[in-house]
């Protein structure tokens, strides 16, 4: 049995953490530069799967301040994460967790719900999946790596390998 201040600390441990990932999709749907820094460590390596090289927290900076993403924002882009999966050892961490790219659904059929309006409606972009290495910092808990495939394109190994070492600590 483990003592109540090791209980409380892993408790708040993981509250903290449910609190990093869900400052994601903030970073991506505000591009601000602040958040990015708070979320990613300064040493981060952030691989997107996407042939790139892996990236730093300057070019995931800079990807998030392109034009590009910059009209994505301004069209409705909205990342959508769920609740992850946490396995906690000391200062660092493993979470797994899906990611839903939310975008207007611009040709879609107006439909009415009362007392929220009128709305074309959303549609789902692509879903990925994110493997997140976290470590407890002097600031707090940060990603110090995160590897992320879309659903479809490497995603399935991501959540066996994060299933099969979940199981392995219980």
């Amino acid at each position: 049995m483990t003592s109540m201040e090791e209980r409380l600390r892993s408790i708040e441990d993981r509250l903290e953490i449910y609190n990093v990932i869900a400052t994601h999709p903030l970073t991506g749907d505000t591009g601000e530069r602040a958040i990015v820094d708070a979320f990613y460590a300064d040493d981060v390596v952030v691989d997107r799967g996407n042939g790139d090289e892996p990236h730093d927290r300057d070019a995931m900076a800079e990807v998030l301040g392109r034009a590009e993403h910059r009209a994505a924002i301004a069209a409705g882009l909205a990342h959508f994460g769920n609740l992850p999966l946490v396995d906690l050892e000391g200062d660092t961490a493993t979470a797994i967790s899906y990611i839903a790219l939310l975008t207007p659904d611009t040709d879609g059929h107006i439909r009415h719900l009362a007392n929220h309006g009128d709305s074309r409606g959303y549609r789902v972009h692509r879903v990925g999946v994110n493997v997140w290495s976290l470590k407890r910092t002097g600031a707090g808990w940060r990603v110090a790596a995160r590897t992320v495939r879309m659903v479809g394109d490497g995603a399935h190994e991501l959540l066996s390998e994060a299933g099969r070492r979940h199981l392995a600590r219980e």
